[in-house]
């Protein structure tokens, strides 16, 4: 079966999730934006081995800790090569908020539309969803009959990515939505990178941005 667990991390409340394969306590870590201890925790309390550390896109707010993971627990960082630029960035990012952070540890390795992060018996389905970032990425995976999309900052309850930072484009990011996310499972649940859950039915019927990109 698998495990799931999401939780607002760090000083921008990114929703971060850790997954876990239980027959093998294989386990992954989705965007680690913060709470070091509480990721920690999550891990020994159900003997999860790290895998891979993915990351929906290259912001701060997301790849925060992303060293610090891969120092305690291993497993292969992932990201889309087209977010490098802000991944090896990271020291500029935080400067504009007055932080101080270490450089981050090499990518092991880039990620590819179409392609499964094994995790156990379960997998993440990578789905390039350009636009908030050129490297955005949404993660898809089965729990049984449901599916699950970790969206990232492509798509919101209600609302979608911003695309005013670097590498934004916003009829990119529509596209994106359009034809990348609304053309999956309509009853999937959309775990979002900031914020509420929603569906993809819900959102393709009353989000307000899209709508209006339409």
């Amino acid at each position: 079966m698998l495990f799931r667990e999401t939780f607002p991390a760090g000083a921008f409340q990114c929703n971060c999730s850790i997954l876990g394969c239980d027959a093998t306590k294989e386990a992954v870590i989705v965007d680690p934006g913060g709470e070091v201890d509480k990721i920690r925790e999550i891990l020994a309390h159900h003997d999860f081995t790290v895998k891979a550390i993915i990351h929906t896109h290259a912001h701060l707010d997301h790849i925060h800790c992303t060293r610090k993971m891969k120092e305690e627990h291993g497993g292969e960082i992932c990201l889309h090569e087209d977010d490098l630029f802000l991944y090896d960035g990271i020291e500029a990012q935080a400067a504009m908020f007055g932080w101080q952070v270490e450089s981050t540890l090499p990518v092991d390795r880039y990620l590819e539309h179409g392609e499964t992060i094994k995790f156990g018996e379960q997998g993440a389905l990578t789905l390039h969803t350009p636009g908030h970032t050129p490297g955005s990425v949404c993660f898809e995976v089965k729990d049984g009959d449901k599916h699950i999309i970790f969206a990232g900052d492509t798509l919101f309850r209600r609302s979608v990515g911003r695309t005013d930072l670097p590498g934004g484009d916003t009829d990119l990011l529509m596209k994106s939505i359009k034809t990348g996310l609304y053309t999956r499972d309509p009853s999937a649940l959309v775990v979002p990178g900031h914020g509420p859950n929603t569906t993809i039915e819900e959102e393709a019927a009353k989000n307000p941005f899209v709508t209006k990109a339409l």
